[in-house]
C-alpha cells in the first residue's frame, strides 16, 4: 500500500467534505497530529478508526486502502489485493514482535543476573541491607519481562493444534501456564478440545 498516495487521498476527501484536520480529528476522537501524519504519508489510520473515517469522508475502506475511488468493475480485484497485502503486513509485524520477544528475554536475563550476582556479593560482604533489595529487584524485573515476553508471543501469530490443524490465538493465561519447549506449548484446542503440543505459526491458513 502506498502511504503517500493514501495520505493525499485522505486530505483531498477531507477538504471535499469541508473539514479541517482539527474537525476531522475531533469527530474521530483522536489528535489532529494523527490526521497530519496520515495526510503526509508517515502512518496509516488504525483499523479501529478506518470505518468511522470512511463514513465521514463518504468513501469505502477499499477506496481508502487504494488511495482513490474504486469503480465497481475493479472492486473485487482490489478488495482481494488489499486483503492479501494486510495479511502480509500482519505477518511481517508478528515476525518483528517475536524477534523483539527474544531481545527482551536476553536483555532481562542479563540484567537480572547482574543485579542478583552483585546483590549476592554484597550479602557475602555483610551488606545485606543493599544486597537483598538488589536480588529482589533482579528477580522482579526478570519476572515482569518474562510476562511481557509471553504477552508478545501470545498475540503475535497463531498456535496450530497438532491434532486437527486448527490455528487460533489462545488466551494469555492459557499460554502463560502451559508447559512449553521454546514456543511450542501444550494446550487444549478450542476446536477439537484435545490437548497437544501446539507450535507457533505466523499465518492463519
Amino acid at each position: 500500500m502506498d502511504q503517500v498516495k493514501i495520505g493525499r487521498f485522505i486530505a483531498e476527501q477531507r477538504k471535499a467534505q469541508g473539514l479541517t484536520q482539527a474537525q476531522l480529528a475531533e469527530r474521530l476522537d483522536i489528535t489532529d497530529r494523527a490526521v497530519s501524519k496520515w495526510e503526509t504519508g508517515r502512518s496509516l489510520p488504525d483499523t479501529s478508526v478506518m470505518l468511522p473515517l470512511c463514513g465521514l469522508l463518504h468513501i469505502t475502506v477499499n477506496d481508502l486502502l487504494n488511495g482513490e475511488v474504486i469503480s465497481m468493475e475493479r472492486y473485487n480485484e482490489t478488495t482481494e489485493r488489499n486483503l492479501l497485502e494486510m495479511v502480509k503486513q500482519k505477518e511481517a509485524a508478528d515476525k518483528r514482535l517475536l524477534k523483539l520477544e527474544i531481545v527482551i528475554l536476553l536483555v532481562s536475563l542479563a540484567l537480572a543476573a547482574a543485579l542478583m550476582t552483585f546483590g549476592i556479593l554484597l550479602c557475602d560482604n555483610g551488606r545485606t541491607g543493599i544486597g537483598i533489595p538488589l536480588i529482589a529487584v533482579g528477580f522482579v524485573q526478570f519476572l515482569a519481562c518474562g510476562l511481557l515476553a509471553t504477552r508478545i508471543e501470545q498475540t503475535a501469530g497463531y498456535y496450530e493444534c497438532a491434532k486437527c490443524g486448527h490455528r487460533y490465538v489462545p488466551g494469555y493465561w492459557a499460554v502463560n501456564f502451559a508447559m512449553h519447549v521454546n514456543r511450542t506449548r501444550y494446550m487444549k484446542c478450542p476446536a477439537c478440545h484435545k490437548r497437544s503440543w501446539q507450535k507457533k505459526v505466523l499465518s492463519k491458513e
